[in-house]
């Protein structure tokens, strides 16, 4: 089966949204009372919406899921718990606010993945430009959304009175 470049890009954005919903989810179940009314089970929702979007337009464009890009992505996620963060058994104040980061770096990747997906629509029809500004604005706001939860933490990690 030939692989196009389109379904090259495509599986790899396939992969790190696997990660992004695996990473939305745990840190709603973290960190969820930390952000209050429910911010961040929505945004897990909203990244998991957005990656049903993304299977949704490779069906359209006949571009198949390749599962080892997408099984790749959720071993990343995992993985990336082991980073070092000065605790050993219990969850670091560190780990919100490098979660957080990471969750916004995925988002404005995704966005950007969108933005991609728009100006090939301008000549392929099997792609809703519309719906793709939608997916764009949604991204935006996201984005907009988690860095104010970033802010927040790092303040409180490492502002006044912050280690």
């Amino acid at each position: 089966m030939t692989r196009t470049l389109l379904g090259i890009y495509l599986n790899d954005h396939l992969a790190g949204a696997m990660a992004g919903v695996d990473l939305a989810r745990r840190l709603a179940r973290s960190e969820g009372e930390w952000a209050g009314n429910g911010k961040l089970e929505r945004l897990a929702e909203e990244i998991e919406q957005d990656r049903a979007a993304l299977l949704e337009i490779m069906a359209a464009l006949g571009e198949p899921v390749r599962r080892v890009e997408m099984w790749t992505g959720r071993l990343a996620e995992k993985v990336g718990r082991l980073k070092l963060n000065g605790r050993v058994v219990r969850r670091s104040p560190l780990s919100r606010l490098v979660e957080l980061e990471a969750m916004r770096l995925g988002v404005e990747g995704k966005v950007a993945g969108w933005r991609t997906l728009r100006v090939r629509a301008a000549v392929d029809a099997r792609l809703d430009a519309d719906r793709l500004d939608e997916l764009i604005a949604g991204g935006r706001s996201q984005i907009t959304r988690l860095e104010r939860l970033r802010a927040r933490a790092a303040e409180e990690l490492f502002g006044s009175g912050g280690e």
